[in-house]
């Protein structure tokens, strides 16, 4: 009697990463603002939901007077808008396919990821607990003197801008394409956060540009009181796509079955 050996267990190697170049975060603007113009009730939609979601929380800010909470906004924003804008890379996908965006479509782009999106979100919580513990902890450098001198605040600030600067930079790392990559390959969280924090390590001077424009269309947004949210925030989900799409190597899943409709 023949004994049968068990089928091996398929193992999906993870993509190839692109070398980019410099100009390439200003063609995904380019191309972001080039969705927005295709689809701009989805993109008004969509930034306006954002806008309103900012008011709600400064309002509650306000009336708490916890001004502190300003600073966590920005950090939030940094943070959750990658799994926001999931609905943002169907609308991409869909029109880099000629087809039109619908939100219908986009629902279901997050229904069928919703459990990845769940740990994703997860882990992005954990990065932002730990980052909020690790500055709390930055406060024990603060000059306690009522005249502090100016070795003591340039101390405190460094070290300050240094611990922010670490966990921005493991947030960004890890969520630049890890969630693009989960929606068009139906790729795990590991295998997309791996592959997104490899494709930022070998791009880093490409990527320090991309997160700089990231930041300066936050910025716009905060110093136009949240209304340039709706533009900024709607093209970089797009552009983020089209960096995506540039950046991880390999055809994935852009066509998927039931698109056609």
């Amino acid at each position: 009697m023949t004994e049968q050996t068990p089928p091996e267990e398929d193992h999906v190697p993870l993509p190839g990463v692109r070398d980019l170049s410099p100009a390439a975060p200003w063609r995904w603007l380019r191309a972001g603002w080039a969705d927005f113009r295709r689809a701009p009730a989805h993109s008004f939609a969509y930034g306006a939901i954002l806008v309103l979601a900012s008011y709600a929380i400064t309002g509650v800010m306000i009336l708490t007077g916890n001004w502190v909470f300003m600073f966590s906004l920005l950090t939030g924003f940094m943070l959750i808008a990658p799994v926001l804008a999931f609905a943002l890379y169907e609308t991409s996908r869909r029109l880099q396919l000629g087809q039109p965006p619908s939100i219908a479509g986009s629902l279901q782009a997050v229904r069928s990821n919703f459990g990845n999106e769940l740990i994703f979100a997860v882990v992005l919580l954990i990065v932002l607990l730990v980052w909020a513990r690790a500055a709390a902890m930055v406060h024990v450098f603060f000059p306690a003197l009522s005249d502090p001198s100016l070795y003591q605040l340039v101390a405190f600030f460094s070290i300050g801008t240094a611990v922010g600067a670490v966990f921005a930079a493991v947030a960004f790392a890890v969520s630049a394409f890890s969630l693009p990559m989960m929606m068009d390959r139906r790729a795990d969280v590991i295998s997309a956060v791996i592959t997104s924090f490899m494709a930022v390590l070998r791009n880093k001077g490409v990527m320090v540009i991309w997160a700089a424009l990231i930041l300066i269309s936050v910025l716009v947004g905060f110093a136009t009181a949240y209304l340039g949210l709706v533009i900024t925030l709607p093209v970089i989900g797009y552009a983020t796509w089209h960096a995506y799409q540039d950046t991880i190597e390999a055809p994935g899943a852009t066509e998927r079955e039931g698109d056609s409709g």
